[in-house]
């Protein structure tokens, strides 16, 4: 095989800390390179172009690039050598920036590195040989799972493209956490009047099928052809017959169950439908209160039902969807506050979080839009708002920002000023951030406008004191101590994972970071993409986001969609573990511990025999480590290439 190795100065990236020269002479020695060179871009286009040039010019078999992450732009490269009419597997790539350049500054050190990572890449590259793609049928149907703002608008750009959507959402409707704010900055307009339209939207698309009150429970499949196994939870109302007419709610005598919607400030009846604009508005019996269900008592919704839509004995239904990606938009849960034992601990009713406030405020929450105490239905006067509740805060596993959090404690403050107009807000806050457009502005405007008083400090504890309560704490700026006579706290509660985030994510098979979030293929270039080819991320569930920037994701994730299935076949990746059958003693050990499924037990000649199902394989390689017989080998790391880039190191 005859090499050609070509070292990048990446500005001054590599070039920097690393005599790139002196690493293209040194690879000029090794064995089966026949050219080396040193480039100032090597994937830019004249780069790349002189790379293309190279391979002709000496008739290269194979190519080594000394540059960045494989990650980030070995397919650039693999491209390159198929202009040049060569496999795309004859490429290797050695990282000398993040794993030289990048973490040491001893030019001389750093040289012999590379050199050493050069001669390893080219070790392998004898022994790789050509692999080729497999093309296979596509399912054009996408899965979105998630039906909050990031989830609609996806569903609405795959649907508006042609394709077909099924759209899976846990709760009995659809809307997530936007459908229970009054308004959003920095427009303070109306969040039901943007969401509902598109809620409805949803609701009457031919293409979209809706399941409410619905969960994953099982994905099997790979890129092009999942099959999604739907658990559909009992509901005890026959939706195709119930009409949403409220009749059963107003009947029923129970009043017991706290009203989730409405963040439990108030009671619900055992027979609910969440709120006015549920999209499906269909009712849902809570088995955990209703009597009937209990003690076999009452039956009064049955009685009443015009449509006898109420059904007892009705069960979880398991439905099976075959589709070919799949949109997770699972969203976000917020912080339990209660482990703040300095603001109360959940212990005083006047403590409220910034969600609650939310359904005070809206005239379909509890108190009709009019804000009242919980502990004695009297109208606050001076509201004391607590940012980053949950948020930057290492004591408690949050370091992250959550985002929103000063945006909304903002609106919610000018909307306090509108419903009191002689309240006072206080913001204690530790910083503010607000870097999108017209972001800044809005906060000065509760500031300079509406009067908030914003504090920068921490609040150290809250104790009642009569019908007050005292929110001690620090103002940074002016070097004193704070004490403030609050009618009502509202904490700005940060962002996490979704209940059941992880659950999802394993059935999945995405990857997702220490606190739940579902981790992005790259940061950069990959923002909706995952390690799972066939799934992508909209909207909150890979990270904390507000309305535009979920709405922006949700539309990507589409976009991605649309782009996969406008062709009809999908190519395999060749990247993907043999059996090699005549090795394989039948002891199952690869089919236990592959995370994807991908390997399956045949009979050959009336022996239990190992055998992948490639198109499932993703490449991991754990079934090749688990093998004791050595007869499973990952294709473009075998035994053989990683034996030949460790043997080149230690000759050295």
């Amino acid at each position: 095989m005859k090499i050609g190795v070509f070292v990048c100065h990446c500005g001054t990236n590599i070039e920097g800390t690393v005599d790139t020269a002196a690493v293209a002479a040194a690879a000029r020695e090794f064995p089966g390179v026949v050219f080396a060179t040193d480039t100032m871009y090597a994937c830019s286009e004249p780069g790349q172009d002189g790379i293309i040039d190279a391979i002709k010019d000496h008739k290269l078999d194979g190519v080594v690039v000394a540059s960045c992450t494989p990650r980030m732009h070995e397919p650039t490269f693999r491209r390159t050598l198929e202009r040049a009419g060569l496999n795309r597997y004859l490429f290797e790539m050695a990282n000398i920036r993040e794993h030289v350049s990048w973490i040491g500054k001893d030019r001389e050190a750093n040289t012999n590195k590379s050199v050493d990572l050069v001669r390893m890449a080219a070790a392998k590259l004898l022994n790789n040989k050509p692999l080729f793609s497999k093309s296979f049928d596509v399912n054009k149907k996408v899965m979105i799972v998630g039906g909050g703002v990031a989830g609609i608008q996806a569903a609405l750009d795959c649907a508006d493209g042609g394709l077909d959507v099924i759209l899976v959402e846990k709760e009995s409707s659809i809307g997530g956490k936007m459908a229970k704010l009054d308004k959003t900055f920095p427009t303070v307009d109306c969040s039901s009047c943007v969401l509902g339209p598109r809620m409805v939207d949803v609701a009457q698309h031919p293409n979209i099928t809706l399941h409410a009150y619905s969960e994953i429970e099982e994905v099997n499949g790979y890129v092009g052809n999942f099959e999604i196994k739907i658990k559909k939870k009992a509901s005890y109302v026959n939706w195709d017959l119930c009409t949403g007419c409220g009749i059963c709610m107003d009947k029923c005598p129970s009043k017991k169950a706290d009203d989730p919607f409405n963040e439990d400030l108030a009671k619900t009846r055992s027979i609910n439908i969440p709120f006015p604009q549920a999209i499906p508005k269909k009712a849902v019996i809570d088995p955990n209160f209703c009597m009937k269900l209990i003690k076999d008592k009452c039956g009064v919704c049955a009685k009443v039902c015009p449509s006898e839509a109420i059904d007892y004995n009705q069960k979880d239904e398991f439905i099976t969807e075959k589709v070919g990606a799949v949109v997770a938009a699972t969203g976000f849960d917020l912080f339990d506050w209660t482990v703040y034992g300095e603001y109360g601990g959940g212990q005083y009713p006047d403590v409220i979080t910034s969600l609650q406030y939310e359904r005070m405020l809206s005239a379909s929450g509890p108190s009709e839009g009019h804000i009242k105490r919980p502990s004695d239905g009297k109208e606050p006067k001076n509201v004391v708002f607590i940012q980053c509740v949950g948020s930057r805060d290492k004591s408690v596993g949050r370091p992250y920002c959550s985002g929103f959090c000063c945006m909304y404690t903002a609106k919610q403050s000018i909307l306090t000023k509108d419903h009191i107009p002689d309240s006072q807000s206080y913001v204690f806050y530790m910083d503010i951030r607000a870097p999108g457009k017209m972001y800044d502005e809005f906060t000065r405007r509760a500031m300079e406008e509406y009067g908030a008083r914003y504090i920068r400090g921490r609040v150290s504890m809250i104790y009642p004191q009569g019908d007050k309560l005292i929110v001690r704490g620090a103002d940074t700026l002016m070097g004193d101590q704070v004490e403030i006579d609050a009618d009502l706290v509202v904490l700005a509660v940060g962002a996490e994972a979704a209940v059941g985030a992880t659950d999802l994510a394993k059935k999945l098979r995405i990857s997702y970071d220490s606190y739940g979030f579902f981790m992005e293929g790259h940061p950069k270039l990959k923002p909706v993409e995952t390690n799972t080819a066939g799934v992508f991320l909209a909207g909150a569930c890979q990270g904390p986001k507000d309305i535009p920037a979920s709405v922006a994701q949700g539309s990507a994730a589409a976009a991605k969609v649309l782009s996969m299935f406008a062709k009809d076949q999908l190519e395999s990746d060749p990247q993907v573990s043999v059996v090699d059958i005549k090795r394989c003693i039948g002891c199952g050990k690869c089919i236990s511990t592959c995370p994807f499924g991908a390997i399956k037990e045949i009979d050959f000649r009336g022996m239990p025999k190992a055998e992948v199902i490639e198109t499932i394989c993703q490449g991991c390689g754990i079934c090749t480590s688990t093998c004791p017989q050595g007869a499973v080998q990952l294709q473009h790391f075998t035994d053989n290439q990683i034996l030949a880039e460790v043997n080149a190191i230690c000759r050295f």
